[in-house]
């Protein structure tokens, strides 16, 4: 006799108590699936993964304190973490190259019928990604989409003039660690100066910086 395999463990996370519920019978219903957790807030689902250990996990993109970059983000380089899906009613056309740098294993539009969020998850959980079509070279083309969500908001005070002593005391840190945060930024953007890494920032937002 063959055995069946193992149901993939499911994590959900949503802002939306509705959608969480919908996605919870959604996942619930399906036999390949085996719902571990859900959690309301980023806080409470990246307690609830770190703590108990699933396959997959399913997020929005925002929650109240903590979005869904930076949930990617901090799970990226866990051992053992979760592959990550984001499934967001955003319309947002840069969201899912946003999500791929940020880290997630695949992304579905609330528009598309809910039978594609489990093929994403069933897809995902065998170590493949799922994402609308990325024009790569897009990808190439925007370093700043490549920058950590740290380093965005490094390169966004940078952007207003701030020296690095200004830096160090507006995020908490010693000017040593600015420079070497500034080195990355640097390295990330193929740049050499501030004033080139400020000029890609704006060109990055389209306007002139006024």
């Amino acid at each position: 006799m063959v055995r069946s395999a193992a149901p993939i463990e499911i994590a959900l996370g949503d802002k939306n108590p509705l959608v969480l519920s919908a996605l919870s019978e959604l996942f619930e219903r399906d036999a390949r699936f085996s719902l571990v957790l859900t959690a309301n807030t980023a806080e409470r689902f990246l307690e609830s993964v770190l703590r108990l250990p699933v396959a997959v996990g399913i997020v929005g993109w925002v929650f109240p304190k903590m979005g869904g970059e930076r949930i990617l983000e901090m799970l990226r380089d866990r051992p053992g973490a979760p592959k990550l899906v984001v499934y967001s009613g955003g319309l947002d056309t840069e969201l899912p190259r946003r999500v791929m740098a940020a880290g997630g294993a695949g992304f579905v539009p609330k528009s598309d019928p809910p039978e594609r969020l489990l093929s994403t998850a069933a897809t995902v959980a065998t170590g493949q990604m799922v994402f609308p079509f990325l024009d790569v070279r897009k990808l190439r083309q925007d370093p700043v989409g490549t920058l950590t969500l740290r380093e965005r908001e490094l390169l966004a005070v940078l952007a207003q003039g701030r020296s690095n002593g200004e830096l160090a005391r507006h995020f908490g840190i010693s000017l040593n660690t600015v420079k070497f945060h500034l080195r990355n930024l640097y390295d990330k953007l193929d740049v050499r100066t501030r004033t080139q890494a400020v000029a890609l920032y704006y060109a990055q937002r389209g306007d002139g910086g006024g």
